[in-house]
């Protein structure tokens, strides 16, 4: 079902409960669909979450397989002027 903003607001329990028992329900404005309204199962399944920042990093490729290991040389020496 298409609701107009001004009526999605007035009834919006009613557009949560068609929502929950129909499905996704859109809401237009001056005739353009604007939004749609889901169920925060439907949405969570179409959108995971991203995962931890941690084990997202540990989960990568071990740097050594990509080739990107730095070429072993002694440490520079810096004058620091003393």
């Amino acid at each position: 079902m298409n609701w107009q903003v001004q009526e999605a607001k007035q009834r919006f329990s009613e557009l949560v409960r068609r929502t929950l028992e129909e499905g996704p329900q859109v809401v237009t404005r001056h005739g353009q669909e604007v939004v749609v309204v889901v169920a925060a199962v439907e949405y969570r399944r179409s959108h995971p979450h991203p995962p931890d920042p941690k084990e997202f990093l540990r989960s990568g490729p071990d740097f050594d397989v990509l080739g990107l290991a730095r070429p072993e040389r002694p440490p520079r020496v810096v004058d620091l002027g003393e």
